[in-house]
C-alpha cells in the first residue's frame, strides 16, 4: 500500500477503482511498464471481495475465495511494479490533458485514465430501510449470513442477484422468503432452478415490501408487505431483511465531464474501452449493463489498459 509522501505529481496512468476490472488493468499496464496507480476506494478488491466461493471463474476447478482471488489478483499486479493506494477518489477533471484526480488530501495528474469504479448496491428507498440499516437490514448476505443463524429472512429481488443471496443465507437462516414484485424470476435458469428447488426458500409473488419494522435497539421484527395488483397489505413476522434489486454505477463525480447513459453507467464506444473522453477508458460494472461478471469485467480491464498503452503510444509527441 502507497502512501502519500512515496507518490508522484504526474503518471502515465491511473486507474480509479480495484476490483477484477482495475487490478487485471493495473497487471497489464504495469507489464507494458506504464507504472501504474491504482486508488482502490473504500472497498479493495470491489464486490468479490464481499463473496464468499466464486465457482465460475475460469482456472478454479474447485471454486476460490472471493477475498482469497482479489488478493492473488492485487499481488499479481504489484509484482510488475503496479501500486494501490487506499482512498476514494473524490474528484476529477477531465476538461484537459494531463487529467486531475483528488482523493482526500492527495491529488494527482495523469495522462491516461481508466475509470474501474464498478456499481453499488441499489436501495428500497424507504424511510424505515435506511433507519434500520445495520440493524437488521443488509445488501450483502456474505457480510451479514452468519448473524442470522436460525432466523426467518426476506430478500428483496427476482434476479440473480436475489436468488445468490437468498440461496446462501439458507445456510444459516431457518427460512428464507424471497418478495419479487412480478410472478416470475428475471434470474437466469441455473440460478432459479437453485433457488426453487431449496426446500428452505419460499416465494412471494407480485409483491413489494412497504415497510420494515422494528428498532434498532431490537432490530428487525416483520415486514408489511403489499400485493402490487390488489393493494392489501399484511405484516410477516421476519428477523431480517436483504435487499438485492441491483447496482447503481459509481459515476456521480463523472457527471457532466463524460458521457452517461440514463441510468449512469459510461458509454464506450463500440467493442472498445473508450469513452467520449479521448484518454479516458472505463473497465468493469461501471460500463457494463449486461453481463456484471468478474470474467467479464477482468476483460474489460484488460482492453482498458490495452487502450491506455496505445493512446499513450500514438500522443507521445504531445
Amino acid at each position: 500500500m502507497s502512501k502519500a509522501e512515496d507518490l508522484n505529481e504526474e503518471y502515465k496512468l491511473v486507474i480509479i477503482g480495484s476490483g477484477c476490472a482495475g487490478y487485471t488493468a493495473a497487471l497489464y499496464a504495469a507489464r507494458a511498464n506504464l507504472e501504474p496507480i491504482g486508488f482502490e476506494g473504500i472497498e479493495p478488491g470491489g464486490q468479490l471481495s464481499l463473496t464468499t466461493m466464486v465457482e465460475n471463474y475460469p482456472g478454479f476447478p474447485e471454486g476460490i475465495m472471493g477475498p482469497e482471488l482479489m488478493r492473488a489478483m492485487r499481488k499479481q499486479a504489484e509484482r510488475f511494479g503496479a501500486k494501490f493506494v487506499f482512498g476514494e477518489v473524490n474528484s476529477v477533471d477531465l476538461s484537459k490533458r494531463p487529467f486531475s484526480v483528488v482523493a482526500g488530501e492527495i491529488a494527482v495528474k495523469t495522462e491516461t485514465l481508466i475509470i474501474a469504479s464498478g456499481a453499488s448496491a441499489k436501495l428500497l428507498g424507504i424511510e424505515s430501510e435506511r433507519r434500520l440499516i445495520g440493524h437488521g437490514v443488509s445488501t450483502c448476505a456474505t457480510c451479514d449470513g452468519f448473524f442470522f443463524k436460525d432466523k426467518e429472512l426476506v430478500v428483496v429481488g427476482g434476479g440473480d442477484t436475489a436468488m445468490e443471496e437468498g440461496t446462501f443465507l439458507t445456510k444459516f437462516a431457518s427460512r428464507v422468503n424471497i418478495v419479487h414484485r412480478r410472478d416470475k424470476l428475471r434470474a437466469s435458469k441455473i440460478m432459479q432452478e437453485r433457488a426453487l428447488k431449496n426446500k428452505k426458500i419460499h416465494f412471494i409473488w407480485d409483491s413489494e415490501v412497504d415497510e420494515i419494522l422494528g428498532t434498532k435497539e431490537g432490530g428487525v421484527t416483520g415486514v408489511k408487505i403489499r400485493n402490487v395488483h390488489t393493494g392489501k397489505t399484511s405484516d410477516k413476522e421476519i428477523q431480517g431483511v436483504f435487499v438485492a434489486i441491483g447496482h447503481t454505477p459509481n459515476t456521480k463525480i463523472f457527471e457532466g465531464q463524460i458521457e452517461l447513459d440514463e441510468k449512469g453507467y459510461i458509454v464506450t464506444k463500440g467493442n472498445t474501452s473508450l469513452t467520449s473522453v479521448p484518454g479516458v477508458f472505463a473497465a468493469g460494472d461501471v460500463h457494463d449493463t449486461r453481463y456484471r461478471q468478474a470474467v467479464t469485467a477482468a476483460g474489460s480491464g484488460c482492453k482498458a489498459a490495452m487502450d491506455a498503452e496505445k493512446f499513450l503510444e500514438e500522443h507521445a509527441s504531445e
